[in-house]
């Protein structure tokens, strides 16, 4: 059976300026490719035959490029924003969503196996929600002191913490959009403080393999040096 993934690719991209003055975040190059192309391309090896683009910021370029999909083998339309939503009010733009379905944002580049992840969430019992995140270590350059009443009480020199972070890669039971409100922008993270208040369980599954979102000048510059290397690996 066909799977259905809905990519968010509305956005600004402010993060990314100057860059997305001419092109949306999406369609910046990764080597051959945009990142959305790459998208596109593991989405529809992974059994993915149709995908709905929720598009907004310089939407005509998209629809331009992409057209209906048969270029990869899968039927592509599009969600047309009249104004911004934010991440998750845009699936309620949308009137024929499966009882599952994958979303994700247009920005990432990651060697995730969508369509493990898709049967993950399918399989699972109760479960609403179900984010892609990964473990990242945010290391503090500095000598850190605790200290009290302008006493020093203790120190770390350069301490790493390690959080584990939501990818930008959800499964979504539909559902769930009943808790989403029409007509008014309300993002992820609205979402998930509302979940966790009304007891819906949200799972998490951790993946180990590479994963990196492009949204700053830095990470940009990271996933064009380290495309050609793994290149493979992501197509």
């Amino acid at each position: 059976m066909s799977k259905r993934a809905v990519i968010l690719a509305g956005g600004r991209g402010s993060r990314l300026r100057p860059y997305t003055v001419v092109l949306p975040k999406p369609l910046m190059p990764v080597g051959p490719y945009s990142i959305l192309e790459i998208i596109v391309r593991q989405l529809a090896k992974r059994g993915f035959g149709r995908i709905t683009m929720a598009v907004y910021y310089k939407a005509e370029s998209i629809k331009a490029l992409f057209g209906d999909g048969s270029k990869w083998g899968v039927a592509i339309d599009y969600s047309l924003e009249d104004r911004p939503l934010s991440t998750i009010a845009p699936l309620r733009l949308i009137p024929d969503l499966p009882v599952h379905f994958l979303v994700m944002n247009g920005d990432v580049l990651t060697d995730l196996d969508f369509g493990t992840f898709y049967e993950t969430h399918v399989q699972a019992q109760g479960a609403g929600f179900t984010i892609s995140c990964s473990r990242r270590q945010n290391l503090i350059d500095y000598g850190v002191l605790d200290t009290s009443d302008g006493r020093l009480v203790g120190f770390k020199e350069k301490p790493v913490s390690e959080y584990v972070v939501s990818m930008g890669v959800y499964m979504v039971s539909r559902r769930i959009l009943d808790y989403v409100p029409e007509n008014q922008s309300f993002g992820f993270d609205d979402l998930m403080h509302t979940l966790l208040n009304r007891g819906e369980l949200v799972r998490t599954c951790e993946h180990k393999g590479y994963w990196l979102d492009i949204g700053r000048p830095d990470d940009y510059l990271q996933a064009i040096e380290e495309f050609d290397r793994l290149k493979s690996v992501f197509l």
